[in-house]
């Protein structure tokens, strides 16, 4: 009886699983730059740059993701600003997780030794060569494993786009529950399989990258 239930209501499932998978994907590129963006800004020697990057991060970290989304999605309209949900959720998952990997970066370039600069002054390397050639590549074997954790979270944060109506992994599963409810149970079980199933990859993804980007370096 189970499997055949399960069997009626997968297909929404995986539609929805396909959408998480998208808003996930692109969400972390989005992540990725702005972490980047603003982790080096906050690194920058010009008080201003530092200044308006210390502000952006801290709003965007003080400020809770929901609302966040329903600020893009229900108030810029007023303004004349629109997205449709896909974009919204991207935006603002990758604006708000990427504030936060932005002190990763900032860290992780931090704790290159000293000495990396040194040597790239020596050898009559620009600043912006420095960074780009020795400090970035140390410090992005340190940035993977909190980097991998920070995506594991962006995956579960996926699920409010369910709040702006975007069909994602969440909303299949309570539109199901509504029209399911006697088997609710099985409903949510089968959700969480699916988003374990996801977070596993993406560990085993970034295990697999950090021992490669580890390997010959130690």
């Amino acid at each position: 009886m189970g499997f055949i239930s399960i069997a009626s209501y997968l297909p929404e499932m995986l539609r929805g699983t396909w959408i998480t998978v998208q808003v996930t994907f692109l969400s972390a590129i989005v992540a990725f730059f702005v972490a980047f963006l603003f982790g080096l800004g906050r690194l920058s020697r010009w008080k201003l740059i530092n200044g308006i990057c210390y502000v952006v991060v801290e709003f965007i970290r003080g400020t809770s993701l929901m609302v966040q989304l329903f600020w893009l999605y229900y108030v810029l309209p007023f303004f004349g600003i629109s997205f449709n949900e896909l974009l919204t959720g991207i935006v603002a998952i990758g604006l708000n997780y990427g504030a936060y990997g932005s002190e990763i970066v900032r860290s992780s370039i931090k704790a290159v030794p000293s000495g990396q600069r040194e040597a790239g002054i020596a050898l009559n390397l620009s600043p912006i060569q420095i960074m780009m050639r020795l400090i970035i590549p140390q410090a992005f074997i340190r940035m993977i494993p909190p980097f991998g954790n920070l995506l594991i979270e962006l995956l579960k944060g996926t699920s409010l786009v369910s709040f702006i109506t975007l069909a994602d992994l969440t909303y299949e599963a309570m539109t199901l529950r509504n029209h399911y409810y006697s088997e609710q149970g099985m409903i949510f079980a089968l959700l969480l399989v699916i988003y374990f199933i996801l977070a596993y990859a993406m560990t085993l993804g970034m295990r697999a990258l950090e021992k490669r980007m580890s390997a010959g370096r130690l």
